[in-house]
């Protein structure tokens, strides 16, 4: 079998006639014309089974409209895991917060409810679970959590667009649901991001800090919040719109994928695949990730391993070189204007989870390449096998 083609995105005239068609009516963005974009924000919402839709220029963007809305304050302390994009506690550090890592689950690689009471203190405002790769987090655990504690739950759903959470759409269960529409994201415009909600008093506010500050009731340059422009354009909303008509069959056809992947993949000595759970759930497979044992494959490393078998023609990547707190930002305090207390230390944070997911373990598989056929999932396989074989 010759090498199979990936591309991502995927797109055709739709999409193409769509930009064209606001280019030429000359009303690209706000204040010209927002119908595209509340269109938008009311389709994906809806499709979510939430009640508003806020969108931003990126989803490090809606992270932090979330959080400002949650109403966290100087030195409030917010849990994430180490095992995620900077932005998840980089927004953190920027409304002048503190990010208290908590380690993940070696089954999952999400963030782990049997750690997270322990990491609570009387700082602790609000808890940001990461539905990693696409795979949904234990929210009911996590929801009981943060109802004991009086916490906020904002969902980084940057990976979760049409994922499931025993029937419920990820991103709609909390209190609030960022989404990114970047560039690799299973739904995109190049850039943008949203904030999803069913809190009539969150929205409110993260509608206002999107937009400058303004409120409904004001005038155009009333400003009521400290907020700045952060809207996206007409052209990124009529694209977005477009893609979302394509994304439950892609996100159906990446979990029929990533399920024979599954299959496929245990019956390799020294290959695990990432634990589903024991609940309904779907898996929407921004990335597909399996666990590697060296000990399978001649002691050969996760990095040697990768090399090898992006090689072949497999679109992957090791991943995290390390968890986010030995990040130099967060090791040397490069805080620079922002009020995180002196007291604050990453030296000695250690989620030995997290680091041996980046060391020795994670492989990731890009979710463009579950848009393919079975036998390209056969052909994965294959290839994995025989790295085996070759040692």
């Amino acid at each position: 079998m010759s090498v199979p083609s990936f591309s991502w995105p995927q797109f055709d005239e739709t999409e193409v006639q769509a930009v064209a068609d606001v280019v030429r009516s000359g009303k690209w963005g706000n204040p010209d014309c927002t119908e595209a974009v509340a269109d938008f924000e009311e389709a994906f919402a809806g499709y979510c089974g939430a009640s508003h839709g806020v969108t931003c220029v990126n989803g490090s963007v809606s992270l932090r409209l979330a959080l400002m809305a949650c109403g966290v304050r100087p030195g409030d302390e917010v849990i994430v895991p180490p095992y995620t994009f900077i932005a998840t506690a980089s927004t953190v550090i920027e409304v002048n917060c503190v990010p208290v890592f908590v380690d993940i689950h070696p089954d999952t690689y999400n963030l782990d409810p049997a750690a997270i009471e322990a990491a609570i203190t009387e700082r602790t405002k609000v808890i940001i679970p990461v539905h990693f790769a696409g795979l949904p987090c234990d929210m009911d655990a996590i929801l009981g959590i943060a109802r004991r504690h009086n916490l906020r739950v904002i969902e980084d759903a940057a990976h979760a667009h049409g994922a499931e959470y025993k029937g419920r759409k990820l991103g709609s269960i909390g209190d609030a649901g960022s989404f990114s529409f970047q560039s690799s994201k299973n739904l995109t415009s190049g850039e943008g991001g949203i904030v999803i909600t069913n809190n009539d008093d969150l929205h409110r506010t993260m509608a206002s800090l999107r937009n400058v500050g303004r409120l409904p009731e004001g005038q155009w340059y009333d400003h009521f919040n400290p907020g700045c422009n952060y809207r996206i354009t007409q052209l990124q909303a009529v694209l977005l719109s477009a893609q979302l008509a394509r994304l439950e069959a892609q996100t159906l056809q990446r979990e029929a994928n990533g399920l024979y992947l599954d299959e496929l993949l245990r019956d390799i000595p020294g290959i695990r695949p990432l634990s589903r759970g024991d609940v309904p759930i779907r898996h929407s497979y921004h990335l597909y990730i399996f666990r590697y044992d060296a000990s399978f494959f001649g002691g050969m490393s996760k990095q040697e391993f990768v090399q090898k078998l992006a090689a072949t023609g497999v679109p992957c990547s090791g991943g995290y070189p390390h968890p986010l707190y030995k990040q130099p930002v967060f090791q040397h305090k490069n805080f620079l204007c922002y009020a995180i207390p002196e007291s604050v230390d990453y030296a000695n944070v250690h989620c030995p989870v997290a680091e041996k997911a980046c060391s020795d373990e994670a492989v990731w598989i890009f979710q463009h390449v579950l848009l393919g056929t079975r036998a390209d999932m056969e052909w994965i396989a294959g290839q994995i096998r025989s790295l085996q074989t070759s040692h």
